[in-house]
């Protein structure tokens, strides 16, 4: 993806020589727009909302607009390298798409839309506990691209271990936990709805497919899907963790274990003191604690606890190419971008996403170059002040 920019750049400006004009939109609010248009008020506000009146989400926006970037000016940044290595895997750019369950409420392909757009940039894609379709079904339509799985805890751990294992069979190379969802949050765009998709069997293909859950049932989930549902409910989710538990699956895997759902530095600690190979500072896209801090102010207090032990990335609010290079400035390895690419999911299916995925690296390839670097490896805090 060397020089993505220019080359995303020119190919939109070339389609005014034609009669066939450019097919996708282009800001994130348009594509927002256009997939609220499109989705019903159940599903769009399922995506789009967030806890409480949606304070977090806001502050994850705003603090970005506290840090300004200041460019450099000539550098010699004609030859520009997105390309990282994380988990010794050399990935074009630092950037994952986060795990997002349910898919299939803005389109019926769902998560292999996604992954399958994923893989054609050669971009890793999050497979989620919660998706509408099988982690291994995910990895068939994936093939060899780098792919993670991310796991909810669930109340019985021998299918937490089925969950570990499966993965593995499945090619997925690292494992991602997500702590800050132990129980649902007080969502009121849901609550007014009176929507929760997995009481009516979307999200729970992972536990339908998997053999402990199965073995909890006296009848298979298509005799008996009321049953399955209620199963799920008792074992979604566990309020009784700590992070000595995480080592019941560092004894299960030898994959890399990346801890999700990170704020406090202690956590931070605590989180690598007890076998996590990686951190995701992330606050959930503001999806469970309204009004908690934004991920890019909790990211320096974080970074300087870890000390460089583990990789550090970040999640939550990445709207723009700029805010991609303020995370990594600030110290993140990369980043996970979360609603955005469901917008293009909603709006155009695999090509959707495959646009609002290529949209942000040219922005991120030609912010970086502006900005006056050439890779990755070069941006500092330097290039940053901070807003009084």
């Amino acid at each position: 993806m060397d020089n993505i920019g220019n080359q995303v750049q020119f190919s939109i400006y070339q389609t005014s020589l034609t009669d066939i004009p450019y097919p996708h939109l282009i800001s994130i609010e348009e594509w927002e727009k256009k997939a609220q248009s499109k989705l019903s008020p159940l599903a769009f506000d399922y995506v789009h909302g967030g806890a409480g009146c949606g304070e977090t989400m806001q502050k994850n926006r705003d603090a970005f607009t506290k840090w300004s970037i200041i460019p450099r000016m000539w550098r010699n940044v004609e030859q520009r390298s997105l390309q990282i290595n994380l988990f010794q895997n050399n990935l074009p750019a630092p950037l994952l798409l986060a795990p997002i369950g349910v898919q299939s409420i803005v389109h019926d392909e769902g998560e292999l839309a996604s992954a399958r757009a994923a893989a054609s940039l050669h971009i890793p894609y999050i497979a989620s506990t919660a998706s509408s379709y099988t982690l291994e079904e995910i990895a068939n339509v994936m093939g060899n691209s780098v792919r993670w799985f991310q796991l909810y805890w669930s109340k019985d751990e021998e299918l937490v271990k089925s969950f570990i294992s499966r993965a593995e069979k499945s090619g997925y190379s690292a494992i991602v936990i997500t702590l800050d969802t132990p129980m649902m949050a007080w969502r009121e765009k849901d609550l007014q709805h009176a929507h929760l998709p997995f009481l009516h069997g979307k999200g729970i293909a992972n536990y339908l497919a998997d053999p402990i859950f199965l073995s909890h049932l006296k009848k298979p989930p298509k005799e008996d899907m009321p049953s399955a549902i209620a199963l799920w409910t008792r074992l979604f989710g566990d309020a009784t963790l700590t992070f000595e538990r995480l080592k019941l699956i560092r004894e299960s895997t030898r994959l890399p274990i990346l801890l999700k759902g990170i704020l406090h530095p202690d956590d931070a600690e605590l989180a690598i003191q007890n076998g996590a190979n990686g951190i995701i500072v992330s606050n959930h896209g503001g999806r469970q604690v309204d009004g908690t801090i934004a991920t890019l102010d909790a990211l320096p207090p974080v970074l300087a606890a870890v000390n460089h032990r583990v990789p550090v990335l970040l999640d939550s609010g990445i709207r723009r190419g700029s805010d991609i290079l303020k995370a990594i400035a600030l110290g993140a390895s990369a980043v996970l971008l979360g609603r955005p690419y469901i917008y293009g999911l909603a709006v155009s299916g695999e090509e959707g996403v495959r646009a609002v995925v290529r949209h942000l690296l040219a922005d991120l390839d030609l912010t970086m170059g502006l900005a006056g670097y050439r890779a990755i490896q070069e941006i500092s805090n330097d290039c940053l002040l901070v807003k009084n």
